[in-house]
Order: structure tokens, then sequence, then C-alpha cells
């Protein structure tokens, strides 16, 4: 007992602190912790001998519920409303064109029947895209426009999709009395209960934390915790895709007024962060390297087509109608490398006894590693390439944290003084702040600034403001007036009509 536990804090340890290398060389920390996983198994110098698909499938699986509910607790859904419809067409028809394009492909190079190569393009169909902001924020760099926002919205909703086909596909294996109008029937009645049980948690979850009050704080990460996890099986119990019910149910909550909502954030973010960790290095310790090798060369050869024909056949075909450049829409392509959902994936075949199980996870596996390794490491040099990279813009962590009531419908805003503004050199108290209105701190450079009556605005000065959203609005429209239009008989903030 002591051993595993101490073999298990290791391997923890030595996970933690390879991400540095990561960050250091670029490389996705996915590969890190998958390499760390084989070079600890039965073939490897750790000799650890773990060849159990069940409790592989089982972490994975609940690892996954909770690090796609983290994805949509963290989504913001101002930055994702402009690009919904485009980030909504590649996680459902982009998945199901990728899934078709592979599908075919592959049987033909392994001499699949076209179910089983339908089976292996579903599995390898979704995309791990948020893995590529990692080495991105290494470098230091970001996406221009609406990119950012496309990518990880497309890369957290696009797994039910996956899943949704995989299933459908060993159903179709296993069971092939099922008529293809049931199994429609069934992908339909999926997605349905699940959106409608993902809305109806994504409801519960904010009641319950704001109205239970608990009496220790520590408490609240856990009861939402169970929550996502009930949601989860709430989901399936009725017959939906729990996948997408949690990641509605992540959506909605982190969208909804919260207490102690930053503190919840860094909490998921720390679950989902240990998720794929123990995700990783269980998958890894699951795969024998020297399986890999007899399927290299036909590995090789879909992951070729998957980066070069399928995932740019369904991205340019998705996006064909959008404003995205040719650029734009390459980079986007480049960054559909695969993750740990196809590796997940992959086990089911194995718990259903599919005849080319064993041979279908050594690819996914082999795919998994080589589009990693060449589309991880050259995202930023294909950003550059493209001219769609811009600096990244840190942020900065205040010395001071906002907890909202669900009683107070005050939000915390940063508001940054153009240097332009007709307030610049003007004193708080000459601006006329409504009385609905705070300004909790001024940072001025590396100066934080208590504010007082008599503190004068500079250009660039960041303000952390607390008020309602109407007021923040007549604020932002107020301050961002230039100089040259403050002429006598202008009114001050406090006079500025609400329908500003």
């Amino acid at each position: 007992m002591e051993t595993a536990v101490i073999i298990i804090s290791i391997l923890l340890i030595l996970s933690i602190a390879a991400s540095k290398i990561s960050d250091r060389f670029g490389i996705p920390a996915l590969l890190v912790f998958l390499v760390l996983g084989m070079l600890a198994g039965s073939e490897g110098i750790g000799g650890i001998d773990f060849d159990n698909p069940a409790i592989a499938q089982f972490i994975g699986v609940i690892a996954l519920a909770l690090i796609i509910f983290s994805s949509g607790f963290s989504t913001k859904w101002k930055h994702v409303r402009p690009v919904f419809a485009w980030g909504f067409l590649l996680s459902t028809f982009g998945v199901i064109i990728t899934a078709l394009a592979v599908g075919v492909f592959s049987a033909v190079i392994l001499g699949f029947s076209l179910k089983e190569g339908l089976l292996l393009g579903s599995i390898v169909s979704s995309t791990d895209a948020a893995a590529v902001f990692s080495v991105l924020r290494s470098r230091g760099i970001s996406l221009k426009g609406l990119l950012k926002p496309l990518l990880e919205f497309e890369s957290a909703s696009n797994d039910p999709m996956a899943v949704l086909l995989t299933i459908g596909m060993i159903q179709v294996l296993t069971q092939p009395d099922v008529s293809l109008s049931e199994s429609v029937r069934l992908f339909f009645l999926q997605i349905t209960l699940g959106l409608a049980a993902g809305y109806v948690m994504g409801k519960c979850i904010p009641y319950l934390v704001n109205r239970l009050k608990l009496g220790y704080d520590g408490l609240y990460p856990v009861l939402t915790l169970a929550l996502a996890l009930f949601t989860y099986g709430f989901a399936n119990m009725v017959g939906g895709n729990g996948f997408l019910a949690v990641y509605l149910a992540g959506i909605i909550t982190g969208n909804s007024n919260l207490i102690h909502k930053r503190s919840l954030l860094h909490f998921h973010d720390g679950v989902a962060w240990l998720m794929q960790i123990t995700m990783f290095l269980a998958l890894g310790l699951l795969v024998f390297p020297s399986h890999l090798i007899p399927v290299m060369g036909a590995s090789l050869l879909i992951t070729a087509f998957l980066m070069f024909v399928a995932r740019p056949l369904a991205v340019f075909l998705c996006l064909l109608p959008s404003r995205f450049t040719t650029g734009e829409r390459v980079l986007v392509s480049w960054v559909g490398l695969r993750g740990s959902v196809p590796i997940i994936l992959a086990t089911f075949p194995l718990m259903a006894g599919i005849a080319e199980a064993e041979q279908i996870f050594n690819v996914i596996f082999f795919v998994v590693l080589t589009s990693v390794l060449l589309q991880g490491t050259t995202i930023q040099l294909a950003a550059r390439w493209l001219g769609v990279d811009a600096p990244l813009q840190e942020q900065r962590v205040y010395p001071i944290e906002f907890n909202p009531d669900s009683g107070f419908k005050g939000e915390l805003n940063e508001l940054v003084i153009p240097a332009g503004s007709k307030v610049v050199g003007k004193k708080l108290v000459e601006l006329g702040i409504p009385q609905e209105c705070l300004i909790v701190l001024i940072v001025r450079g590396n100066e934080y600034i208590l504010p007082s009556g008599a503190t004068s605005l500079a250009g660039g000065d960041t303000l952390l403001v607390l008020s309602d959203k109407e007021t923040f609005a007549r604020i932002v429209s107020e301050i961002n007036t230039k100089g040259q239009d403050d002429k006598p008989g202008n009114k001050s903030i406090g006079e500025i009509p609400p329908s500003i």
C-alpha cells in the first residue's frame, strides 16, 4: 500500500516538474505526460505492469467529465458569442466530415471493413486545440481576432460529438440487427436529452451554491465537483450524452452570478490539471511501445491524411461562408491536433470486444503522439508564418479579490483611461461619479493607488470599478470621450442619461 502511494506521488511530482520542460521548449504537456506513463510502464524503466483497459477507461471518463466541466466553467459567453455559429459547425459537422474522410482512408490502408474504418475515424475525429495555448503562452504570443475563442470553443465542445459517433459505430458493429433509422433516432435522442440535462443542472448548480449558505468556504468546491459528476451520471442515466451535459452545465454555471466564483475557477482549473496528468499517465501505462512498431507505417499515412486532407477539408467547408481569411482557416486546420479524448475512446472498442480493437488502439495512440509532436511543436511557427500571431496580453493579478453574493448585482471590472480622455488630469471628486459606483483601486504602472476624492487621473491608469452593468457602461462611454469634446455645458458622469 505504502509503495503504491509513493509511486503515485512520484509520478505526479515528475509530471509537474516535466511541465516546466514543456513550457521551456514549447512541447505540449500532453506529450510529456504520455511519455512519462510509457517510461513507467512494463516495457519502460519503471516496470509497472498495468494492463486493465476497464480501469483506464473509468479513470479517463471521470477525468474527461471534470475537464470538460472546467472548460465550460471558464468559458466566457461574451467571447464565444461572436464565433458560436462557426464553432458549432466545426464541433458537429466538422467532426462528422473528419470521421468520414479518415474512416474511408483507414479502411483502405489497414484493410478494415468500412464499418471498422468509420469506427477508427470517429474515435480520432475530435481535437485538443486547447493544448496549443500552453505552447503559445510559453512563447509569449497569442492569436489575432476571433481565432482564440473559436479554437477554444471548438476544442471544448467537439468531444461529445466524437463520443456519440464512436458509441454509435460500436453499436453498429456489435448489434448488426439495429436499423439505420434506429441508430439515427438514438443519436438525436442522446443530443436532446444531454442538452436538456445540462441546461437543468446548469440552472440548479448556481441556485444550490448561492442558497445553501454552507458553514465552511472549503465545501463549495466540493459541492460543485459533486454536482458536475452528478450531471454526467444523471444525463447518461436518462439516455443523454453526459459529456455534452457537463459542458453546457459548466457554461451556464460559469456565466451566472456565483459566490466564491474566483476561488471555484482556481479549484476546477487545478482539478482539470490533476485529471489530465492522471489520465495521461494511466493511458501511457496501458500502451505497450513494442506494439506500436508494427502499425507505424500505416499510422504515419493516416496521420498525414488527417493533418493535410481530412482536417483542412472539414475546416474549409465549415468556414466557407465566414469572413475568416485563408491564413486564419489554414491555422485552424493546423491547430486541430489530437489529444486525450481519442485515446480514451480507443479503450471503448477494447471493452466492447471489437475484433480489431487492439490494432485500433495502437493506431490511435501513434496518431495522437505524432500529431502532438508535429503540430503541437510547430504551431508558433505556423502562426507567425501566416501572420495571425499577436503579443500575449498578460493578465494582471490584483492584491484584492471580489466574491459576488447572490443578493448583490454589482461586478468588479477593469477600466483603462485613454491618453486623450477628457477626465485626464481631473480629480475623482470633479467627475460626479454616480453613487451606484465605487472606484476600488487605481493601477498606475507597477504602483497601486488607493483612491480618494483628491486623486487625479492620468492617461493609461487602470481603474477597478465596482458597479452594476448599466452604470459601468455609462462610465465607459463618458471616459472614452475625447478631451476636445469637453465644452461648457457637458454633463458630468453622474448626469449621463441612462440611455447612453
